[in-house]
């Protein structure tokens, strides 16, 4: 199962919020209304659901290697 993210940075706010949430679709979209509602004072709605629901986003992991030779002296190997 792939997690979801969502990440307030996305969108313009007054605030300036760098909240990201990530996790099972159904947690986020919980997650993130109480976010909405609570910090950016958005109603409680149905629609506030569906937009936060559209507006997921897969979450990419970036890829480590498990195992192999370490990276040649003097490159740079970012974790």
């Amino acid at each position: 199962m792939t997690r979801k993210v969502v990440d307030c940075r996305d969108y313009p706010s007054e605030s300036h919020c760098s909240l990201a949430i990530s996790g099972d679709e159904e947690e986020v979209v919980r997650a993130a209304t109480e976010h909405a509602i609570s910090v950016h004072h958005h109603p409680d709605s149905p629609e506030l659901r569906i937009q936060i629901r559209a507006s997921l986003k897969d979450e990419v992991v970036p890829t480590i290697p498990k195992s192999g030779p370490p990276p040649p002296e003097g490159e740079i190997f970012d974790l």
